[in-house]
């Protein structure tokens, strides 16, 4: 059974960083790409970085060179480096997977960047 649990987020001010872990089990992490959302209240869902199978990253142009994503094979765990937090970035992260042409998410952290 393929499940991801997101974990890290919270408060913090603007120009601080959080990093946020993405736990999964039920599948073999290195062998597909994980990715993450975002949705800020109000808004939908938005694509914010990809780890690939092949350990190669995406991001959307507005966090490039401040969010990093990584993984940490042994753990079977994915992570979002979060610097230079901005007040757009408040919002409930999460974490996906697809896994035989099914959708798999996590139930979402939330991070809020605030003064």
């Amino acid at each position: 059974q393929v499940q991801l649990v997101e974990s890290g987020g919270g408060s913090v001010q603007p120009g601080g960083s959080l990093t946020l872990s993405c736990a999964t089990s039920g599948f073999t992490i290195t062998q597909y790409d994980i990715n993450w959302f975002r949705q800020a209240p109000g808004k939908e869902r938005e694509w914010v970085a990809t780890k690939s199978r092949w350990d190669g990253t995406t991001y959307t142009p507005s966090v490039q060179g401040r969010f990093f994503t990584s993984r940490d094979n042994a753990k079977d765990t994915a992570y979002l480096q979060m610097n230079t937090l901005k007040p757009d970035d408040t919002a409930v992260y999460f974490c996906d997977v697809i896994v035989r042409g099914q959708n798999y998410w996590g139930q979402g952290t939330l991070v809020t960047v605030s003064s």
